[in-house]
């Protein structure tokens, strides 16, 4: 991220920070008001990570990364016992 971009992440994150605790006032200390101010912590927490980290690498550099993946069919054996996800599996009601 530029300088500007992170500035402004920044001011915004004030802003987020006044308005929480404008609702801290108004409602107190609800649990809801906490996990707000707990996110506006973790977005500046994030956003100091930001200010160090590198740009992201171009597309095309990326393409050498790339992991070939076979079209054979996998081993019958990594399957077995497993359930089929979203049909409720075969081990359901056993009694």
């Amino acid at each position: 991220m530029s300088t500007s971009e992170i500035a402004e992440l920044r001011r915004t994150i004030g802003q987020l920070r006044q308005c929480v605790g404008a609702l801290r006032s108004r409602y107190g200390d609800a649990s809801a008001v906490r996990r707000l101010a707990n996110d506006v912590e973790r977005l500046d927490i994030d956003t100091a990570d930001l200010d160090g980290v590198p740009l992201a690498v171009p597309a095309q550099a990326k393409a050498a990364e790339r992991v070939p993946v076979p079209d054979t069919p996998y081993d019958p054996s990594l399957w077995h016992g497993a359930d089929d996800e979203g049909v409720g599996g075969y081990k359901r009601d056993q009694r």
